[in-house]
């Protein structure tokens, strides 16, 4: 998912959003660990998951009810 562009992101429903969202925080945390112990072999892929999950936020919070204030 985390090489998915932005339209696939779009496409999936509010609860398959926040399913991935969780699968890819998980992801971000194990990486985060590896690193710390020194086991982690692709750095890059902090800065992928990082991104990702920035784009699903964005389309949660684009589907989310728009409050008037």
């Amino acid at each position: 998912m985390a090489d998915a562009d932005i339209k696939t992101v779009r496409d999936m429903d509010e609860a398959r959003l926040k399913e991935e969202l969780g699968k890819l925080k998980k992801e971000q945390f194990n990486l985060r660990f590896q690193q710390a112990t020194g086991q982690l072999e692709k750095s890059s892929r902090i800065r992928e998951v990082r991104r990702a999950i920035a784009r699903v936020q964005t389309v949660l919070r684009e589907k989310s009810p728009k409050v008037k204030v």
